[in-house]
């Protein structure tokens, strides 16, 4: 199904790759986005959807010393996030907080808790513990992962492990496993390597070109998507990681971004330098799921494709759904557009 985008849209002032939805604000629809402009100062957004779901306003403003590359709310306090940035020439981590008053403050400033400073490398992102609250946090670059121990009171954050990837290509990428908290996806040029937290050593690898995202399934142990650049996206069982179980065409041009449904099993976006968005129902069979998540599952469809946005003129490097109402998307284009949806429609065909 092709169609224009019939969302709600927010605009940022600057160009702009990275938004992140607010798991720990139970209350709200909230998300977070940063801007990435070389000249100007950067900011980050608190964007809130309003209680009616047909208006999007800022919340927040707050400025950013630099590019934002990459940005992720803490899952369990909404006033803490984190942000990869960079000014041209060296690149930088750090875990933020929002002023406690911001609203009422004219020109609120964001309180910097700590640096991770150990990096040599180009850093990639940050990956929060993904299950209830937790001191742990991990750092990658393309060249090492480093196991963080933070402490919010005493704005501190301290090494307790790191490893090198040992590869001949760079990581570009990764996420935490919300299913088994010892393993952690690593993306490579050619690859995705699997990685035990405990004693950072190598476990799995699984052979696949220009990967740029990995997103593990929230309802089951074993399966994790990737996006690669000419191949489209790629649903793998680990426990047989030598073909991946399902292949859903790629984009017209390079597929940037995957993310699996909280809630919904088999839905997951993906999205592209191609400025279109895609919403897939991917079927996957029964195994490892509770009788509750397969009554709650839209499984009768046979095209996997269920809609494409295409009202976009950038790239869209920024994809989130919502943890609070999970048939909800964001969306973020290079040109600084937010784009909220509903996918309900889909959800209410079952």
């Amino acid at each position: 199904m092709q169609g224009a985008s019939s969302g709600i849209g927010y605009g940022l002032k600057y160009q702009a790759r990275c938004i992140s939805d607010v798991k720990a604000d139970t209350d709200h629809t909230t998300f977070l986005a940063g801007t990435l402009s070389l000249k100007e100062e950067n900011e980050v957004h608190l964007i809130r959807l309003s209680s009616s779901g047909t208006e999007l306003f800022c919340e927040g403003l707050f400025s950013h010393p630099n590019e934002i590359w990459d940005l992720v709310s803490c899952p369990f306090d909404q006033r803490i996030f984190s942000t990869v940035y960079s000014n041209g020439e060296t690149y930088g981590a750090a875990i933020w907080q929002i002023p406690e008053l911001y609203g009422e403050l004219n020109s609120p400033q964001l309180e910097k808790i700590t640096s991770l400073d150990n990096h040599v490398g180009k850093i990639k992102c940050i990956l929060w513990w993904p299950s209830g609250r937790h001191d742990k946090l991990i750092s990658i670059d393309e060249e090492n992962l480093y196991l963080w121990s933070l402490d919010v009171s005493k704005k501190t954050a301290q090494i307790q492990s790191q490893d090198s990837a040992g590869m001949p290509h760079k990581i570009s990428g990764g996420a935490w496993d919300p299913h088994d908290v010892n393993s952690v996806a690593a993306t490579y040029e050619s690859s995705l390597q699997l990685w035990d937290v405990r004693s950072m050593g190598k476990t799995i690898s699984i052979e696949c070109s220009h990967v740029r995202s990995v997103d593990y399934h929230p309802k089951r142990k074993h399966v994790l998507v990737t996006a690669e650049h000419e191949s489209g996206v790629h649903i793998w069982d680990l426990r047989k990681p030598k073909v991946p179980i399902q292949e859903l065409p790629g984009h017209t041009h390079w597929t940037w971004i995957v993310k699996c449904n909280p809630e919904y099993d088999g839905m997951i976006l993906s999205a592209g330098t191609d400025s279109t968005l895609n919403l897939w129902l991917a079927s996957l069979g029964n195994d490892d799921l509770s009788t509750e998540s397969q009554a709650e599952s839209p499984t009768h469809w046979v095209d996997p494709l269920l809609n494409t946005y295409s009202d976009y003129e950038d790239s869209i490097y920024g994809l989130t759904w919502s943890s609070r109402e999970p048939w909800i998307f964001a969306s973020l284009s290079y040109d600084g557009r937010v784009v909220v949806e509903s996918v309900k429609p889909f959800i209410s065909k079952k």
